[in-house]
C-alpha cells in the first residue's frame, strides 16, 4: 500500500473521531449516535474490498465486528453506571479498559471453540 493511501485512510477516519467528539460536546446523545454507528467498519470494509477484492475477508471482517461489538457492551455499561456514581474518570476509563479486554478475551476464547472468525 502506498504512503498516500494510507494517510488518506488515517485522515477520513480521525475525522470521524473528531466530529464525534465535536458533536458530544454539544449533545452527548447525537455524539454517541455518531460514535456507535458502524461508520469505521464501514470504512474498514471498503478499505479491505478496494485493497484485496475478496469477498470472504470483507464478509468474515463484518462478522468479527458484530461478535466484538457484542463483547464490549458490557465496558459501556460500567463506565456509565461508575460515572453517574461519582467515581473518577481515570478510574472509570480504567475500568472500562479492563471490562473491554475481558469482554474480548472471553469472546475469543468462546468464538475460537465455535469456529467464530475471531
Amino acid at each position: 500500500m502506498e504512503w498516500g493511501q494510507l494517510a488518506i485512510k488515517a485522515a477520513i477516519s480521525g475525522a470521524l473521531i473528531a466530529a464525534a467528539s465535536e458533536v458530544a460536546r454539544r449533545s452527548p446523545g447525537w455524539g454517541g449516535l455518531i460514535a456507535s454507528l458502524p461508520l469505521v467498519s464501514t470504512l474498514a470494509m471498503i478499505w479491505l474490498w478496494r485493497d484485496t477484492g475478496d469477498a470472504g475477508k470483507v464478509a468474515a471482517m463484518a462478522l468479527s465486528s458484530c461478535i466484538y461489538v457484542l463483547a464490549s457492551l458490557p465496558a459501556f455499561g460500567v463506565i456509565a453506571l461508575l460515572l453517574r456514581r461519582g467515581t473518577a474518570f481515570p478510574l472509570a476509563m480504567l475500568a472500562f479498559v479492563l471490562t473491554g479486554w475481558l469482554g474480548y478475551t472471553v469472546m475469543q476464547v468462546v468464538g475460537r471453540r465455535w469456529g467464530w472468525p475471531v
